[in-house]
Formats: C-alpha cells, structure tokens, sequence
C-alpha cells in the first residue's frame, strides 16, 4: 500500500515518490525522473516515444511499472506511472544523459535514508532542511516550514481519525480553510502568487505560514472537542479555525497597516534572504 506521498529533490529538480509500506520500497514518478535526467519540456511526450522506440523497455514498463497515486501539478491526486529504485535503474539504462551516474547514486542513496530514517524519524527532518538549505531558504524560514508539516499531519491525523477520504474531501475541507483565514482558495492563492507546478506552502512568507498554522491548529483542536460526524459539520469547524487565524490576521494588519496575504513567491523570498546576507556583510567589512 503506497502511503507518505512527498517529494524528492534531486539537483533542485523535484521528483514526486511514494512509500509503500507493504514492499518497503520508495516508488518515482517516472515523468518527473525523466524531466530531472532530460530537462525535457514535455517528459510524458518523451517517455511515449521512449517506449515506442524501445519495445523491450516499453514491454518492460508496462509489465512492472504499476500506476501509483500521486499529487499533481494542480493539487489533485492523481495516477501516475511509477517505478521502484530496481525498476528506475532499469529505465534510466536506456535514457542518453549525462546526469545517469549521478541519478543513480542519488538513487541508492534515497533509499539509504528511508531504511535509517525508519530506525530514526529525526533523520527525515534533518533531510528536509538540508533540502530547504539547498534551495536557498533562510534558517528562521525553514523552522516555521518544519513546524507547519507538522501542524498539517496532525490536522489530517485528526481528519483520518473520523474517517475523512483523503483527496477531494481533505482538499475541499482545505480550500474552506484558507478562504476563510487568506480570502482565497488554494487555486486563487496559488494564481496571486504566479504559481503553477510548485507547492503552496514553500511560497509563503513567514507571516503567511503562522497563521495558516493557526488556522489548521485551531481546525484540529475545535474537531478533537466537538467530534464532528457529518462532512457539512466538518466544513463548519474548518471554517471555525479558519476564522481564528482570520481575526489574527486582520488585527495585525489593523496594527501595522501591512497586508499579510502577500503576492511574494519562494523566489522572492530567497532574494530576501540574499539581499539580507549581504547587509551583514557589508556590516562585517566596514567594522574591519
């Protein structure tokens, strides 16, 4: 059963994986791995005539690689072609590419951290801030991520817990969430930003990111108490915590005449980071 649906960076290029816990063994987006050893702007076009050219690859894919669910670009669960680290070094074997060597390492080395990470959670923390690091976030940044994917586990812990279905129910319950508390859905939020492909979550400010803890913390502990049983009481409590982090918000923006919701994306908020860095510097030098 594939479950804990994330997402792998291999030289910054994000490759959507799924454990499966039965077989123990990460699955890969095979258009993702493609697009990160192709830089190809259309990789499903690519893998088409891949298996098309290929008859033994393509018999081989479709006997052993399954279709796996998977978030997609536009936040929905989706089917995907998916292939195990075997399955993958198989594929790539048939793939021109110069960063083969390197995929392969980067490869055996992802599943070097699953099978340690299942001796020690910590580790999978400490893997995803050496990935925010990578990318360029700033320190104080990434610990207000860290701590948002924990609020947002404990809130879908909580939504399994009463039985909600992952996917449409979850998304719908999300989308009243931040509507209420941001005055967008995700969609909209993601449009404000420029987004298409990338997480909504990793674009947000520091600002964006607490209150959006708020909202989904507040949403988990007003379910804990009240226990709701249908999915309209499910939308009431999500628009409950959601209004919390919506008072919050106005009143900081009453105080400083800032508005919190802001258009800023992860490249916006990197820069910051870098033109920050470099006020130190300068800081620095002219003490010396």
């Amino acid at each position: 059963m594939h479950k804990q649906n994330t997402i792998k960076l291999f030289e910054s290029k994000k490759i959507r994986s799924a454990w499966n816990d039965e077989e123990e063994e990460w699955y890969f987006s095979l258009v993702d791995a493609i697009e990160a050893l192709t830089d190809s702007k259309n990789p499903t076009d690519y893998l088409k005539k891949l298996r098309k050219r290929d008859a033994l690859l393509g018999e081989y894919i479709g006997t052993n690689c399954p279709q796996v669910v998977m978030m997609t670009e536009t936040g929905k669960q989706r089917k995907t072609l998916a292939a195990n680290t075997t399955q993958l070094f198989r594929i790539i074997q048939s793939i021109p590419s110069k960063k083969a060597e390197p995929f392969k390492l980067w490869l055996a080395e992802v599943a070097k951290q699953r099978l340690d990470q299942l001796q020690d959670p910590e580790l999978s923390i400490e893997q995803a801030m050496t990935d925010y690091k990578r990318l360029g976030y700033s320190d104080n940044w990434i610990n207000q991520r860290l701590k948002s994917i924990e609020i947002r586990k404990d809130l879908t812990d909580e939504w399994k817990r009463l039985n909600l279905q992952e996917g449409i129910e979850f998304a719908t319950l999300t989308d009243i969430i931040y509507k209420t508390w941001a005055g967008k859905t995700a969609k909209e939020y993601k449009q404000f930003k420029g987004l298409k492909k990338e997480n909504l979550r990793d674009n947000m400010t520091n600002k964006e990111l607490i209150l959006n803890m708020l909202a989904e913390l507040s949403t988990k502990e007003i379910s804990e108490t009240t226990n709701p049983e249908s999915f309209p009481e499910h939308e009431d409590v999500a628009r409950r915590g959601g209004n919390i982090a919506k008072e919050a918000r106005l009143k900081l923006e009453a105080e400083t005449g800032k508005k919190v919701v802001s258009s800023q994306n992860a490249k916006s908020i990197r820069s910051i980071k870098d033109k920050n860095n470099d006020k130190e510097q300068n800081v620095t030098d002219s003490n010396k």
